[in-house]
């Protein structure tokens, strides 16, 4: 049986998801790792058994036998380590956001296009029980008419966590509030509800010692005439509190809620539909904010690689989120109303 060879690129915070995902594929393994901290290898190798260690990415892509790289560094690297892996015939996986601007973005794109490899988004938010219940709804037209849909994200990042990595929260590699802990949420309404007209937004920086901003509002107007609001801060206290997507339409309510978007709060439609029974049993209590949709996210990666499936989100989808971020932030830069595509 084929396997597909992994590096990962980026040993931090969110690769223990990537790393617990492919230990549940068979047809999958990690063979290689790479990290600029050299502790922080060590524990990759005593935790997953990993033995290639690197510090220089472009050293693992070269000596390695790789089918697949997994970038999980801070976000403004993602473009040119996914260029580089390209061009060495790499398939590329990267985290969200798969770049801080649509420039980069594009140039990953091409590049991934002129080398004929994939290029995967990792969207996992989409794979969620709640979250594909609300799209089936949607897909269903069981809402009838949708006139509004709000997306909350208020959770806390104290300044210790700012502190502890010198990128986040800079312009260059992270972003504020929208581009890095919101970025799920501007695409999953994107996911849900289509393209966006035009953005209006205002943010602030309010309490963290940071480039970018801790706070922010953006009203979006979709192009099929739905307004949607989301509201962003990372000051809530004591702690994370809400991470959620509600939808109002002329038959049907429905409120994902829960600390990320984890539980059905409300559920209500005109007409029965064998979802309804479903729903009742959806909710789900994650470890964390990233939720459990890494597994079946590498599970259709992997199905791709082999032939078996088609890509559940692309460099293409990815890009959306990017673009629609990069407009709001012109947005609270112009104050002015900013249309789409930029």
């Amino acid at each position: 049986m084929e396997t597909i060879k992994i590096g990962i690129i980026g040993c931090g915070r969110i690769s223990k998801n990537h790393f617990d995902a492919v230990s549940q594929i068979q047809e999958a393994e990690f063979v290689a790792a790479c990290d600029v901290i050299d502790s922080r290898l060590q524990t990759v190798s005593d935790n997953y058994g990993i033995k290639k260690l690197y510090t220089n990415y472009k050293e693992m892509m070269e000596k390695e036998n790789l089918d697949l790289v997994s970038i999980c560094t801070p976000s403004g690297l993602h473009p040119q380590i996914g260029i580089d892996a390209a061009n060495h015939r790499i398939n590329v996986l990267t985290e969200k956001p798969m770049a801080t601007n649509i420039e980069a973005a594009d140039a990953l794109i091409r590049a991934c296009d002129a080398n004929n490899v994939k290029l995967f988004v990792v969207k996992q938010n989409r794979l969620n029980s709640t979250m594909q219940l609300l799209k089936r709804a949607i897909d269903k037209g069981r809402f009838g008419r949708i006139y509004l849909a709000e997306s909350n994200v208020f959770w806390q990042r104290p300044q210790a966590y700012y502190d502890a990595e010198k990128w986040r929260g800079t312009w260059e590699f992270d972003g504020g509030a929208f581009m890095n802990q919101a970025s799920h949420y501007v695409d999953a309404l994107y996911w849900l509800l289509g393209n966006v007209d035009n953005v209006m937004a205002y943010t602030a920086t309010m309490a963290r010692r940071i480039e970018a901003e801790d706070t922010g509002c953006a009203i979006l107007h979709f192009r099929n005439g739905i307004i949607a609001t989301l509201n962003v801060t990372m000051l809530t206290f004591p702690k994370n509190f809400e991470g959620s997507i509600t939808i109002i339409g002329e038959k049907g309510t429905v409120k994902i809620g829960g600390v990320a978007v984890n539980k059905i709060e409300k559920w209500e439609f005109e007409d029965y539909d064998d979802d309804d029974r479903i729903a009742q049993d959806a909710n789900y209590q994650p470890p964390n904010v990233y939720g459990f949709g890494h597994n079946p996210y590498y599970r259709n990666v992997i199905d791709v690689l082999l032939g078996k499936d088609v890509p559940s989100t692309d460099g293409r989808d990815g890009r959306k989120s990017v673009e629609i971020i990069q407009a709001i932030y012109r947005s609270a830069k112009t104050g002015k109303r900013i249309s789409l595509p930029l």
